[in-house]
């Protein structure tokens, strides 16, 4: 299974935009692809009906693509705080059981991580306690930024501490002004305090409506059979 885990060391550091990117790009492959946020926050009221606004966005960009996920709460807030405020509880079982539902149907599944790696989601559970039961290897997407090696530094000891499995980092969202020397100096230590090797470098894209564009940008400057761990026959067709 070309399965993957999508998460970032902050809120808002392009997760969801990683996710869609991805997913696109595999279903422009040829691979049936399915994308699961596990749990959604922040959820927008329309029409009468809570809807997930991270899976909406995805469906834009490829309305094949298929979306689901197991808790929608409406609180922006960490999981396990958006839970208590709706008085439910987030149970790693059903998540764990629809995951695997969700891999019977699909080629490719990415997951769209709600909050960090150590986002609390159940009383004494992390997002790491979910990923090891779901077995999925990790991929981090991070911005550019004078905070990023050491945010980026500390979660991943984090992860190799819970036995996670560390696919990379994508370093997203790269503005035309960014400094070389400071994407020199964050791959470098990264990579050299860590293990994890830098897996691609995304330029900023500003029309992120636009499929083509993405899935451009995508191809053009990220490693995907790296990200994904295998030989992608598909991918060598194509190019």
């Amino acid at each position: 299974m070309l399965n993957l885990y999508i998460t970032s060391t902050v809120h808002k550091e392009g997760k969801t935009f990683l996710t869609a990117g991805l997913a696109a790009t595999m279903q422009s492959l040829g691979y049936k692809t399915n994308v699961y946020k596990p749990v959604q926050t922040a959820g927008i009221e329309m029409n009468g009906f809570m809807q997930s606004p991270d899976l909406t966005y995805i469906k834009t960009l490829d309305p094949y693509i298929n979306t689901h996920f197991t808790y929608l709460f409406k609180a922006d807030a960490e999981p396990l705080i958006a839970a208590e405020e709706e008085n439910k509880f987030i149970d790693i079982s059903l998540i764990n059981n629809d995951y695997k539902k969700i891999n019977e149907t699909s080629d490719c599944t990415i997951i769209d991580g709600e909050g960090s790696l150590l986002s609390p989601i159940a009383p004494s559970e992390q997002n790491t306690d979910m990923i090891r039961k779901l077995q999925t290897p990790v991929l981090y997407t991070v911005t550019p930024t004078s905070d990023t090696i050491g945010n980026t530094l500390a979660s991943i000891y984090a992860a190799l501490d819970k036995k996670l499995e560390i696919r990379g980092v994508v370093i997203n969202n790269i503005q035309p002004d960014c400094p070389k020397e400071l994407l020199t100096s964050i791959t470098r230590v990264i990579e050299e305090y860590s293990g994890v090797n830098i897996l691609g470098l995304l330029p900023a894209i500003h029309n992120t409506d636009a499929p083509e564009e993405i899935i451009t940008g995508i191809l053009n400057g990220i490693d995907i059979e790296s990200v994904f761990g295998v030989k992608i026959e598909k991918l060598e067709f194509s190019s």
